[in-house]
């Protein structure tokens, strides 16, 4: 029997119920087996970014948020592009996270799921490269029109998708090896 690896998910959407939500529950069942997921989908009760607290002061709910990425075997971040970015929720919980060295040689799957998506996702791979994650493209994957292509349930509907979902979730477990 394999031992799970333990995957630490963010979730970038600020909407409850959001298809990035709906993916990472897809996720989930199709992981079960492998991955023991902790899904972290509460970015909008971070504190607002302070770099004079990052280093010697960090408030209580950054120092926790900081251990799961550092105890965890992976991360996977799952976002909508907003305004072209990357929401402002999830950039602020890694910018809590610059001073640490959390996010270092850290295997890391970037899902951005949006109407476009484009521009956000080329900025979450810079962001996510310049804190020093490991991914490939293979980890990455881009998801336009996401509101077209699954289901209220959650299940992807479009079979492209569905097939490079399935191929990210492939690509992460190895990477984490």
């Amino acid at each position: 029997m394999i031992e799970k690896k333990n995957i630490f998910v963010i979730i970038g959407s600020a909407s409850k119920n959001s298809a990035n939500e709906k993916l990472v529950n897809n996720l989930a069942v199709l992981t079960k087996d492998i991955f023991n997921l902790t899904v972290f989908n509460d970015l909008k009760t971070l504190p607002h970014f302070d770099p004079e607290l990052s280093t010697d002061n960090p408030p209580t709910e950054i120092i926790e948020f900081r251990k799961k990425i550092q105890l965890s075997d992976g991360i996977i971040i799952c976002t909508p592009e907003y305004v072209f970015s990357i929401p402002s929720g999830l950039k602020n919980a890694i910018e809590w996270c610059v001073v640490t060295t959390v996010f270092s040689d850290k295997p890391i799957g970037l899902i951005t799921a949006s109407a476009s998506g484009q521009k956000g996702h080329e900025e979450l791979q810079l962001i996510m490269k310049t804190v020093m994650t490991k991914f490939t493209n293979d980890t990455t994957l881009l998801i336009q029109g996401i509101k077209g292509k699954i289901s209220e349930q959650g299940q992807i509907t479009d079979g492209t998708v569905k097939q490079n979902f399935m191929k990210f979730i492939d690509a992460f477990k190895n990477i984490l090896n």
